[in-house]
């Protein structure tokens, strides 16, 4: 099974101590983000973790813990885009975070790092122009660090809209003038693109119709081949990532990103940030007595056999 740190919130920039405790405890408990009742336990085993996946703003935190780590197969998605304090108000400087890319390329490979360039919104501030030169110069610094740029342009989710007013979808020839533009610029820099459960519309302009999570991706992570038959995400309706559980929860993301859709409430985040405990074995708050603990069922889905190349 493949476990994901996280699509809720971004555990190795504020909740990197809390992983590595429970990695040393051996389990992790998510509590149902529908049914607050009940909690799943995860087994923390690298025998039947073929892969833990990251997907985060900042990655510094755990670079230094990346020891701790050791046995787990590792996939690491760094989010890096153009915008500012007044879109990403508590994400680090850009700069910043594309020297920890490379210095996390450099300890696990650059076969394991992605560089996410989403969501894409066009304003009058972030114009497609603006977009193509920022892209340009992201892409010559991370050049090496990476080979691959997943691109998505923005979902307008309610909860989207309700923190982000004004903002519209990406006309289609933006979009793909867009994708011609950026996959140009990627090739040139040895980095190909790919979309993320994108809508038809982006054929032949040089961006490959991806997944973020294939099975290429984790028998290149783990060294072993996996299994024909896997289970599909279907998180979104274009999505045909292979499925993963995720360890983290909604509303506990304190970069408050106005486009995030994990995120609905600034006050709730601050309160459920504020209840986090690095020793609990829940990412917010601790086990309460009316808890129904149920034990994941969990099975790796690795071949018994290593691969050559």
């Amino acid at each position: 099974m493949i476990l994901f740190a996280s699509g809720r919130t971004d555990i190795p920039a504020f909740y990197a101590d809390w992983l590595i405790n429970r990695i040393h405890a051996g389990f992790v408990d998510v509590r149902n983000p529908y049914f607050g009742q009940q909690v799943t336990r995860y087994r923390l085993d690298p025998d039947v973790v073929d892969c833990l996946v990251f997907c985060t703003k900042n990655p510094m935190p755990l670079i230094p813990l990346l020891g701790e780590l050791k046995g787990f197969p590792l996939y690491f998605f760094v989010t890096i885009t153009p915008y500012g304090k007044e879109i990403e108000p508590f994400v680090p400087q850009k700069e910043r975070v594309m020297e920890a890319v490379r210095e996390l390329a450099a300890k696990i490979g650059q076969e394991q790092v992605a560089w996410r360039y989403d969501p894409i919104f066009v304003d009058s501030t972030y114009t497609v122009a603006a977009h193509i030169r920022a892209f340009r110069s992201m892409a010559e610094k991370l050049r090496g660090a990476t080979e691959r740029c997943i691109i998505s342009f923005v979902d307008l989710y309610e909860k989207t809209k309700k923190n982000f007013s004004g903002i519209r979808e990406v006309r289609m020839e933006d979009r793909r003038f867009l994708a011609e533009s950026l996959a140009r610029i990627g090739r040139e820099a040895g980095i190909s693109l790919e979309s993320c459960a994108e809508k038809e519309g982006l054929e032949n302009t040089g961006v490959k119709k991806g997944c973020c999570v294939s099975r290429k991706i984790v028998e290149r992570a783990s060294g072993q081949p996996l299994r024909k038959q896997l289970p599909i995400q279907r998180l979104r309706e274009h999505c045909s990532c292979l499925a993963m559980h995720d360890i983290g929860a909604y509303n506990s993301c304190p970069h408050l990103c106005r486009y995030c859709y994990a995120n609905y409430n600034a006050s709730l985040v601050r309160q459920n940030f504020a209840c986090h405990d690095a020793d609990s074995p829940l990412l917010i708050g601790q086990p309460q007595a009316g808890d129904v603990l149920h034990e994941a069922e969990q099975e790796s889905y690795k071949e018994n056999q290593l691969l050559l190349f």
